[in-house]
Formats: structure tokens, C-alpha cells, sequence
């Protein structure tokens, strides 16, 4: 007979680490159990490598806001990181969560754009932007002088009569989504949590009584075995689709993903890093996924710091970075391809944009980082691959953003799709436990209102509530203001 678990958690990311940290704080009785094909966690998407660090809250993220006008989805973005942050807090004041410059540091989040038409376009989104609460503090400025302060970098040796304009937001963040991952999973451990390294689950099998009966393999010695659990939740990254598959579930019918990797030029040239305290993001070129505007960032992991540019779009058909080959094939399914032949058909920009990006040189990588830092010396700057992100396919379209598909039980959920994703881990999680544990959640509330003061309320609708808990976080975190 199998052993048998109240929850299985796929995936040693940072999802999984964050519902796992959630149920024990709801329900420490539980008994959880969490499998990592890996030799660790926070080695795939979470890692801090594999990902820009940045604190998704759409300050200077255009993507978030293609129309001026309209900051309905930044303020989204913005109201869902700020759940994160409560969270956070709260964690760190328990001393689940180490200190916060371990994880967590005060970036300025800017964006810079040139051209006519990119300054018209940023200015009407600054007017826009300033009268939210949530965006209380942003500044603009098409004075090369002033935007020179903010980033030297961006302005040494800019040719003269060029139009340009930046944004700036002083209280952005840089996050190492691997250090938060692995302080959340060695506290699951120390509460009696089960963590299975190098150990891959193969397959998901729903049982008569509404069960899973979780089949499983060690990677070393390829030893076989099985465990029954009450609830499921898939957070493999590119994997989530296959095991999602695997379940026979009628909700994942016409997904597909397509993966897209990235590489990042990076620096760690003191003189540099001492010039660049921000995270400068512009416009997308034509035809680019939203994940690949091009920023110059600030890093700070494991107390050293360092800059990133890019991502330069690359391709595998591996779904992680450690995956298979045969990923892209072995998902598809009568109910899916459809579907994924005609975002091949409509998404020909996006096509045209992959084979571009592929045949880009070192030279021509650089050649774009002096589009952001005119003085920018190649010798600096080295080439690292960073993390596969597999953006959902479903009803012909590319979608961008995460998505949990779960079953009409509740019994299983799994997270599909990439950017803002880590940043938003929290309310994305919160959402799970409301439509996966309806029985359960009216007795959580209470408990949650504690973790996340402000939780079921909107903060961009109340500036006293915005001021007040943005101030409480960032006091407590230690990013300023």
C-alpha cells in the first residue's frame, strides 16, 4: 500500500515554495511532501541567472501599459507585488524569511526611451501614471543633465540632438528569487516538510475516491515509487504542461507552450556597477515577446553586485533548461495542435524576431547594449545563458503572463506561462487556495489577514492605504521609501 500525503508539490521553484509556506502557516497538520528532479532547489526558472531580479510592479515596464491612457493592468501588476511584499514582511518579522538585503534591495526602476514618437508616448504614460496612488513618487525628465544623475551610463557619449526621455521610480526592487526560494524550502524542511531531491515524478493518476496516486522515480539508481495525495499542485516550470497532460485533465485540453530561452550580457567591473544603481527597461522591438524588452540592470545576489543587459532571444525545444529535446513534440495532442499551427501562422513578427535574434553575433549583442550604454567596452562584458520560459498557447493566440489551470475538483492545479510570474508568486498562490480549498478558506481568512494585512482590498483605490503600506513594507524590508 502507498504512503499517503494531504499535498504533493511539483517543482522546487519559487510557486512551490510559497503554497507550501502558505499551507503551513493555514494548516501545519498537513502533511507535505515536495519532489525536485534536480540536485537542489531554485535551479531552473527561480534561479537568480536565470531570471532579471526585477520586482515586477510595472514602474517601468511598457508592456504592462501599451496604451497611455489605460494603466488599468500596471496597476494590476503593481497591486499584486504589493501583496508580495506584505507577505514578505510578515515572513521576516517571523524570521521564516533571513535578513532582507539577503533577498530583497532597494533599484530604481527607470525607463529610457529615444525617438519622437517613444518620448510622446512616455510622457502621456508619466501623466497617466502619476495621479495613481500605487505610482505616488514617479519623476520624468527629457533633460539629459537630470536623467545623467539618475544613470550616467546611460548618457556618456550620447549623441547630441537625439530626443529622449526617462522615467524613474525610486522605490523599485531587485530580488533574488533563488535566495527567497531556498530560505522558504529550508523552513518547510525544519517544519517537517518532505523534500525529495533528484527525484522526477513520471506520472499522475487520478484515483476512484478523487485522489492522485503520484508515481515517481530517484534519478539516482532509478529507483521506482508511489505515493497517494489529497491535492496536487504542478509548479515544473515548461514541465507543468506535461505532467498537466499526464493527469488527463479535460481543463488542460488546447493548451500548448512554446519555449523561449534568453542569454544576458553580464558585468561584474566595479567601476561599472558603481555608475548603475537602476533597472532601465525600454521599448520592445517589433515582433519581440513582452519578455525580451531590453533592460540594463542592477544586480545584487549573494552580496555581490553586477549588471545584466538583454534578454537575447535564443531557442531550444527543451521546456527547462535541463529538460528534453523531444519537449516541444511530446506535448502535442489532437486537442491542442490546431491550435499551435495557427499561432505559428499569426505570429509571423514573432517568428521573424527568433530568427534574428539566432543569428545575432557577440559583436551585434554588444552593438545593442551601446544602444542603452554608448560607451559600453565589449572586453567587460560576458555572455550567460539564462532561463526557458514557456509561453501558453491556447485558442490560437500566445498569451503572456501565468495562468493556473486546475481541475473541477480542485484536487490539482498547475502554473503555466513566465513574466511577471516570481514577482507575483504570492497573490498567484492566494488565488489557487481560494478556488482549490473553497471548504477551507473562509476559516483561513483570518489568518491570512494577518500574513497579508491588506488582503481583498484594492490600495490604488485608497491613498492613505497606499502610503501607509508601502511605507510599513519598505521599513520592513529595508528598501526605502
Amino acid at each position: 500500500m502507498s504512503e499517503s500525503v494531504d499535498v504533493v508539490l511539483i517543482g522546487g521553484g519559487v510557486m512551490s515554495a510559497t503554497l507550501g509556506t502558505l499551507l503551513k502557516e493555514l494548516q501545519p497538520d498537513w502533511k507535505i511532501v515536495a519532489f525536485e528532479r534536480l540536485g537542489d532547489v531554485a535551479l531552473e526558472s527561480s534561479n537568480p541567472w536565470n531570471n532579471a531580479g526585477t520586482g515586477h510592479a510595472a514602474l517601468c515596464e511598457l508592456n504592462y501599459m501599451p496604451d497611455p491612457d489605460d494603466p488599468a493592468k500596471a496597476i494590476g501588476i503593481n497591486e499584486q507585488f504589493q501583496v508580495s511584499r506584505q507577505l514578505w514582511t510578515s515572513l521576516v518579522e517571523k524570521g521564516i524569511l533571513d535578513a532582507p538585503s539577503t533577498f530583497i534591495n532597494a533599484t530604481p526602476h527607470m525607463t529610457f526611451v529615444r525617438g519622437e514618437k517613444d518620448v510622446s508616448y512616455l510622457r502621456h504614460r508619466y501623466e497617466t501614471l502619476k495621479q495613481q496612488p500605487l505610482f505616488a513618487g514617479i519623476e520624468y525628465s527629457e533633460d539629459s543633465r537630470v536623467i545623467n544623475q539618475w544613470s550616467p551610463l546611460l548618457m556618456q557619449k550620447r549623441r547630441a540632438g537625439e530626443p529622449f526621455a526617462a522615467t524613474r521610480v525610486p522605490a523599485g526592487t531587485d530580488v533574488d528569487f533563488g535566495a527567497v526560494t531556498k530560505q522558504l524550502f529550508s523552513h518547510l524542511m525544519a517544519e517537517g516538510v518532505d523534500l525529495r531531491l533528484n527525484t522526477e515524478v513520471k506520472k499522475l493518476r487520478r484515483q476512484k475516491d478523487g485522489t492522485w496516486d503520484v508515481r515517481f522515480r530517484s534519478r539516482v539508481g532509478r529507483t521506482p515509487g508511489r505515493l497517494n495525495a489529497k491535492f496536487v499542485f504542478v509548479g515544473a516550470g515548461g514541465w507543468a504542461i506535461k505532467l498537466l497532460q499526464s493527469a488527463r485533465i479535460p481543463e488542460i485540453k488546447g493548451y500548448g507552450v512554446f519555449p523561449i530561452g534568453g542569454q544576458f550580457l553580464k558585468t561584474t567591473n566595479p567601476e561599472l556597477v558603481a555608475q548603475h544603481r537602476a533597472k532601465v527597461y525600454s521599448q520592445a522591438a517589433v515582433g519581440a515577446p513582452p519578455m525580451s524588452v531590453p533592460h540594463l540592470d542592477a544586480r545584487m545576489v549573494d552580496g555581490e553586485g553586477s549588471l545584466m543587459f538583454g534578454p537575447f532571444a535564443t531557442f531550444s525545444p527543451k521546456f527547462l533548461k535541463t529538460g528534453r529535446w523531444i519537449d516541444i513534440v511530446q506535448q502535442v495532442r489532437l486537442s491542442n495542435i490546431g491550435s499551435m499551427l495557427k499561432v505559428g501562422v499569426t505570429n509571423l513578427d514573432l517568428v521573424r524576431y527568433l530568427v534574428g535574434e539566432l543569428m545575432k553575433s557577440r559583436a551585434k549583442k554588444i552593438d545593442s547594449l551601446r544602444e542603452f550604454m554608448p560607451t559600453a567596452d565589449g572586453a567587460d562584458w560576458e555572455l550567460i545563458q539564462a532561463g526557458q520560459r514557456a509561453q501558453v498557447m491556447k485558442g490560437g493566440k500566445l498569451q503572456f503572463g501565468t495562468e493556473v489551470v486546475s481541475s473541477a475538483d480542485g484536487s490539482i492545479a498547475g502554473l503555466l506561462g513566465a513574466s511577471p510570474g516570481a514577482s507575483t508568486a504570492v497573490p498567484i498562490m492566494l488565488k489557487l487556495l481560494r478556488s482549490c480549498f473553497p471548504d477551507d478558506f473562509a476559516r483561513w481568512e483570518p489568518r491570512l489577514a494577518e500574513l497579508v494585512p491588506t488582503y481583498g482590498t484594492t490600495l490604488n483605490d485608497d491613498v492613505e492605504a497606499a502610503r501607509d503600506t508601502m511605507g510599513r513594507t519598505a521599513e520592513a524590508l529595508r528598501i526605502g521609501a
